[in-house]
């Protein structure tokens, strides 16, 4: 695989430390610390039922630095880029600089897309994200086997009417569904393989977004079985359109059952979990999925998403005012991801953005840190609308937190633990 170079103005790491030597932007700021922890699957042979053991950090460039993505043979950067906002609110010129600079120029190789998107998702820009991903690949300035593609096939809803499906169907997770799904995604991302299928949200009831506590009263009697979803991407993989299997959104249970049938019958293996993970949601992955999770155990790959929170981590929410900053996503979309931008919340992220200026960081790189940081997170997913964004986003994949900071934030979640949920 190709590394490709980090940009120049990205080429050294910065640390958050309060007593430190080098300077970053007139603050002070130590060296990337060595004391970072992770559970890296290594490529050396290991003894039978023993766990995985870690693996040294690659020597290049840290945004472009690559991991092992749970049991698999893909090796991604651990920083993902995000594309949900290509069709709504970037430009496919703009989607296409975004490309470029992440990949040419700052060594990502890894980039995730879905069949709804963009977000927030309606019939008339349904799947302009992949059509733009599809474009850009097209002009051939990356190599596609240089490039881990994934993708989402949604799950259930009623609310989604516009989703190509044979006879105007709800969105299921059914056999049937899923192959549909993969013929619209390769015809739109202009490619013969998806490295990664991700089913977006599962099938069956479980509390999503910030919703209450799981209530067995809102289980459905006709949820499609674990086991026809696995022979859909056994279907597909065997016919070379699909190289792994993902879930998103999913829970402990789901995880275990989806491993569970995998081993008693032979089908693919679960490889991948995108499940929202950040400052401000913390706890259920945490206190459970990570135990699941881990190389000894299923050895799924955390693809952490809203890192940022929806960008209220950035801090830009706390003094714009009762209408906004102009142009951000909480001020265009009123009442989309409502759960960050919240009294509580806002009060949580102040909190945060005072631990930042401590230590002579951005929020966003405070916050983006301390994903990378975290032994079971494989990979960081990032999304910008701008290329200033973008460029501070990656960046912060140069900062290494230290145990100092580390105590800070940790000081800050005992008061406002995951004020996000209800």
């Amino acid at each position: 695989m190709t590394t490709l170079a980090l940009a120049p103005t990205l080429a050294r790491p910065i640390a958050g430390s309060r007593r430190s030597d080098a300077t970053v932007g007139g603050k002070k700021a130590s060296p990337r610390s060595s004391m970072r922890a992770r559970a890296i699957a290594s490529d050396s042979p290991n003894t039978a039922g023993s766990a995985p053991a870690a693996q040294k950090p690659s020597p290049f460039g840290q945004p472009g630095e690559r991991r092992k993505l749970g049991d698999s043979d893909l090796m991604v950067s651990e920083c993902c880029l995000g594309t949900m906002t290509w069709g709504k609110q970037n430009t496919e010129k703009e989607a296409h600089e975004q490309l470029n600079f992440a990949v040419g120029d700052s060594g990502v190789n890894f980039i995730d897309t879905a069949e709804m998107y963009p977000i927030p998702t309606e019939a008339g820009t349904q799947g302009l994200t992949d059509k733009y991903i599809g474009n850009w690949l097209k002009r051939g300035s990356t190599r596609r086997e240089d490039i881990v593609l994934a993708t989402k096939v949604s799950g259930r809803s009623e609310r989604i009417t516009w989703l190509p499906r044979e006879n105007n169907e709800t969105p299921r997770v059914t056999r049937k569904q899923i192959m549909e799904s993969v013929e619209f995604s390769l015809q739109r991302l202009n490619t013969d393989y998806i490295d990664l299928l991700q089913i977006h949200w599962p099938d069956r009831y479980v509390p999503l977004f910030g919703a209450k506590s799981y209530d067995a009263c809102n289980v459905r009697a006709d949820d499609v079985g674990f086991d026809e979803q696995l022979e859909a991407f056994d279907a597909l993989i065997r016919q070379g359109k699909v190289r792994h299997m993902g879930v998103s959104n999913e829970t402990s249970w789901g995880i275990c059952e989806f491993a569970r049938l995998s081993k008693l019958s032979g089908m693919p293996k679960l490889i991948s979990v995108q499940n929202s993970y950040s400052l401000l949601v913390r706890g259920q992955f945490e206190a459970d999925l990570a135990e699941v999770c881990s190389p000894g155990n299923a050895n799924v790959g955390l693809m952490a998403y809203s890192p940022l929170a929806g960008g209220s981590l950035s801090g830009k929410y706390l003094d714009a005012g009762p209408e906004g900053p102009k142009g951000a996503r909480f001020t265009m979309f009123p009442g989309y991801m409502e759960r960050f931008n919240r009294s509580l919340t806002k009060e949580a992220v102040s909190a945060y953005v005072e631990v930042a200026r401590d230590y002579g960081m951005s929020p966003s790189a405070l916050a983006l840190a301390f994903v990378r940081s975290r032994w079971f997170v494989t990979s960081t997913i990032i999304g910008a609308t701008s290329m200033e964004q973008l460029g501070e986003n990656i960046e912060a994949f140069n900062c290494e937190i230290t145990e100092e900071c580390l105590a800070d934030i940790d000081a800050v979640y005992k008061k406002f633990k995951d004020p996000t949920t209800d």
